[in-house]
C-alpha cells in the first residue's frame, strides 16, 4: 500500500524563511555593533576584533537558532502575535545575551580572550540590534493589518461599528477585528457606562459615552452594526441596551455564556450571536440545583410522553445528559420520534435508548410498554396544545390531554412508576378555551390519583376503556406508591405552536404580523428553562402539587411582534404592516398562573412555587370523567358543556 504523501504547509514554509532571516540578522547585528563602535568606518575596525567575530560567530548562530526554535519562535501564527509572543522573543533574546556574556568570561579563565574578548558596548549595542530586527521581522504582519485598516476606514468598503462594552470581552472582540486582515468591519467607537473609561481610547478607538449615548454616536459615526460584549451584565441590563440599539437602523450581535469561555483572550468576533427575542425579555435564566437532579435520575429508568415534541424532546436531552439507566421516548409521531432519536445517539453515543410509537389513548399499547420496560418516573408531555385548533375539536381535546393522561397514569400506578410528573399550563387557570380546560381536567386527574394512593383507596381507580376490552386489567399493587405532581408553565418561546415562530415566517414573507390585540399580554420561558423546571420539580415532588415558575413580567404580544420586526433589521409598521385580528375563540387577554383560591408555597428554589390544590370530591370527578369520555367518542352531547360541569372555573366562549 503506497504511503500518502506528505503536504508541506504555509507555515512550514514562513518557518524556514525565518530561519534563514534569523540566521543573517545573527550575523549582521553583532557586525553592525562593532561598526557602530568604529564611527561607522570598517577600516578602523582592529583585526583581532575582526577574528574573534569571524571565529566566534558561526558558534553563537547555530546556538541562537536552536534557542529560538525551543522558545517557539518558528510555530507561532505571527498575524495573531501578542504580548505573549513579544514575551517570548524577549526570553531567546535574554538567553542568547546570557551566552555573549558568560562566554566572555570563560573566554578570559581559559586565556582565550582572542575568541571572546570584544568592546563592551559591542554586547549591548549587538543584542538591542538583533532583538530589535527579530521583533520586526515578526511583528510587521500586524502593522501591515492594521494599516489596511486605516485605509480601510476611507474606502466605500468600510463598515463601521459600535462596540458596547470597553471590558476584557469588548477588547478580546476588538483585538481580533483588528488583526482579521479579509474582513471589512472595524470598530469605530466604544460605549460603555463606566465614566472612568469616557474620552479615552483602547488601539486608537474612542470610548465616546455611556448608553445614554449610543444613538447620538450610531449617527455620528455613521454605525451600521452594533456588538454587545458584556457577557458579565445582568438580563435585566441587556434588554435596556437592546431597547436603546433596536432603536437604530444597525444589525445586532451579542456575546453569550462567558461561563463557556475559558480564557477571556480566546474570544472572537464569532463568538458574538445574533440577538434573539429572549434577549429582549430582560429575566435572568431560570438556576436549578443540578446535582439534585442528577441524583434523582442518574441510574434509573425514564420515560418521556410525547417526547418529540418541543417540550418532549428537550426533555429527552436534558435527561440523557444526567447519566439515566435507560430513557424510553414515547410519542405519536414517528417523524419527531426519529429525529430526536438521532439527536441523542449522536450526541450521547452510550446512552441506553428505547424510541417507541404509540398513543397515550391507547390503554393496551400502553400496558404493553410499561409492562415491558417498567419505567421509574415518567415525564407526561404529550398533549394537544394548540387552542384554535382544540376549539375546533373539543372531544380530540378530551380524548388526548383527560383521558391519555389518566390512561398513562392508571399504567404508571399500576406498574410500580415511582413518580408521574405532569406537564401542564397556565392556560389552565380559570380557562376559557378547551385546550385549557382539559389539562385543567389533567391536573384533576393527578390530584385524584395521588389523593386515593395516599388514602389507601387505589381501588377506586379503575382502567378506562373506549372500546370493548376482552383482555386482563394489569393487577394493581396492594398499595401502590406512585407519587403524581403536576408543573405549570407559561408560553414557551420557540415551542410548536409558539406564536414567535409565526411572527417569523410572516416577517420572512414580507408581512403583514398578525396580533389578536394591542393589549393582549403572555407570559413567557424558554424551552430549557421550562423543561429545568420541570425536573426540578420531579426532585422537591411528595405527591399532589402544582408547582408554578415566577415568570416575572408578563410581555405584551403587539411589543414582541414589533420587536421582532426590529431584529430583523425592518421597522415596524413601514416595511412590516402589524394587523390586528381580535381575539380567537376562547383566547383570554391575560393568562394567570395560579387561581386565587390555590395560595402559594416556596421551595428552596425562590423562583418555583407551590400551588395549593382545591378541594373537589374525587369520586364524583370519576363519574363524570368516564360519562365524559363516553360522549367524546360517541359524539353525544355538548362537550364544551359537559367539561364546564367538572371544571367550574371554566368559562365557555360564545363563539
Amino acid at each position: 500500500m503506497a504511503t500518502q504523501k506528505r503536504k508541506i504547509q504555509h507555515w512550514q514554509f514562513v518557518a524556514v524563511a525565518l530561519v534563514v532571516y534569523d540566521a543573517i540578522v545573527l550575523n549582521l547585528s553583532y557586525f553592525l555593533a562593532l561598526w557602530l563602535r568604529f564611527d561607522c568606518r570598517i577600516s578602523m575596525i582592529e583585526k583581532d576584533y575582526i577574528d574573534a567575530y569571524v571565529h566566534f560567530t558561526p558558534i553563537y548562530m547555530i546556538l541562537a537558532l536552536l534557542i529560538f526554535w525551543k522558545c517557539g519562535l518558528y510555530k507561532a501564527m505571527w498575524r495573531y502575535a501578542s504580548f505573549m509572543e513579544l514575551e517570548r522573543i524577549v526570553l531567546a533574546t535574554g538567553i542568547t545575551f546570557v551566552i555573549h556574556t558568560v562566554g566572555a568570561c570563560v573566554s578570559v579563565l581559559l586565556n582565550s580572550p582572542e575568541y571572546w574578548r570584544m568592546p563592551w558596548s559591542y554586547y549591548p549595542v549587538g543584542i538591542m540590534i538583533q532583538f530589535l530586527m527579530v521583533l520586526a521581522a515578526r511583528f510587521s504582519y500586524r502593522f501591515v493589518l492594521l494599516a489596511k485598516g486605516h485605509q480601510l476606514k476611507n474606502s466605500a468598503e468600510y463598515h463601521p461599528v459600535m462596540l458596547i462594552g470597553a471590558g476584557s470581552a469588548g477588547r478580546a472582540i476588538l483585538h481580533d477585528m483588528n488583526r482579521f486582515a479579509s474582513g471589512n468591519d472595524r470598530v469605530a467607537c466604544i460605549i460603555d457606562d463606566d465614566a472612568n473609561t469616557w474620552n479615552r481610547s483602547i488601539d486608537g478607538v474612542p470610548i465616546v459615552g455611556g448608553r445614554d449615548d449610543i444613538l447620538n454616536n450610531c449617527k455620528k459615526y455613521n454605525i451600521e452594526k452594533i456588538y454587545i460584549a458584556i457577557p458579565s451584565a445582568s438580563a435585566e441590563a441587556i434588554r435596556d441596551i437592546l431597547n436603546i440599539c433596536k432603536e437604530t437602523d444597525c444589525s445586532l450581535k451579542l456575546l453569550r455564556g462567558m461561563y463557556q469561555i475559558v480564557e477571556e483572550e480566546n474570544i472572537t468576533v464569532r463568538d458574538l450571536k445574533d440577538v434573539s427575542i429572549e434577549d429582549l425579555l430582560g429575566r435572568d435564566p431560570i438556576r436549578v440545583e443540578m446535582q439534585e437532579i442528577y441524583d434523582f435520575i442518574s441510574g434509573k429508568r425514564i420515560m418521556v410522553t410525547g417526547g418529540g415534541g418541543s417540550i418532549g424532546s428537550e426533555l429527552c436531552r436534558q435527561v440523557a445528559k444526567h447519566d439515566p439507566k435507560e430513557l424510553i421516548i414515547f410519542d405519536v409521531y414517528e417523524n419527531n420520534a426519529y429525529e430526536i432519536q438521532q439527536e441523542l445517539l449522536r450526541e450521547h453515543p452510550e446512552l441506553n435508548l428505547t424510541v417507541l410509537i404509540g398513543s397515550v389513548r391507547d390503554s393496551r399499547r400502553l400496558n404493553e410498554v410499561f409492562a415491558k420496560y417498567r419505567p421509574e418516573i415518567v415525564y407526561h408531555a404529550a398533549a394537544h396544545k394548540h387552542v384554535p385548533l382544540m376549539e375546533m375539536s373539543p372531544a380530540e381535546a378530551v380524548k388526548n390531554n383527560a383521558i391519555g393522561t389518566y390512561k398513562t397514569a392508571y399504567a404508571a400506578m399500576a406498574y410500580g412508576v415511582k413518580r408521574f410528573v405532569l406537564i401542564s399550563t397556565d392556560k389552565a387557570v380559570n380557562p376559557t378555551n378547551v385546550m385549557g380546560a382539559t389539562k385543567r381536567l389533567c391536573e384533576m386527574v393527578v390530584q385524584t390519583f395521588d389523593a386515593k394512593i395516599k388514602a389507601g383507596r387505589a381501588g377506586d381507580l379503575k382502567a378506562l376503556y373506549s372500546h370493548m376490552h376482552t383482555g386482563d386489567e394489569p393487577a394493581l399493587k396492594e398499595t401502590p406508591q406512585t407519587e403524581f405532581v403536576a408543573v405549570r408553565f407559561g408560553n414557551v418561546l420557540g415551542s410548536n405552536g409558539s406564536v414567535v415562530p409565526l411572527f417569523k415566517e410572516q416577517i420572512a414573507h414580507g408581512g403583514p404580523v398578525t396580533v389578536t390585540h394591542p393589549d393582549i399580554i403572555r407570559y413567557f420561558m424558554t424551552i430549557p428553562e421550562a423543561v429545568s423546571l420541570v425536573l426540578q420539580a420531579g426532585t422537591y415532588a411528595k405527591g399532589g402539587e402544582i408547582f408554578v415558575l415566577d415568570m416575572g413580567s408578563p410581555v405584551k404580544i403587539d411589543t414582541l411582534a414589533r420587536n421582532l420586526i426590529k431584529l430583523s433589521g425592518l421597522r415596524p409598521d413601514e416595511d412590516i404592516k402589524i394587523v390586528y385580528t381580535g381575539l380567537r375563540p376562547g383566547e383570554k387577554m391575560y393568562e394567570e398562573k395560579l387561581m386565587e383560591e390555590e395560595g402559594m408555597q416556596t421551595t428552596p428554589n425562590h423562583l418555583i412555587h407551590i400551588g395549593n390544590p382545591i378541594a373537589f370530591d374525587e369520586d364524583r370527578f370519576l363519574a363524570q370523567l368516564e360519562a365524559l369520555m363516553r360522549a367524546a367518542y360517541e359524539g353525544e352531547g355538548d362537550i364544551r358543556q359537559q367539561v364546564a360541569e367538572i371544571v367550574g372555573t371554566y368559562k365557555v366562549a360564545e363563539n
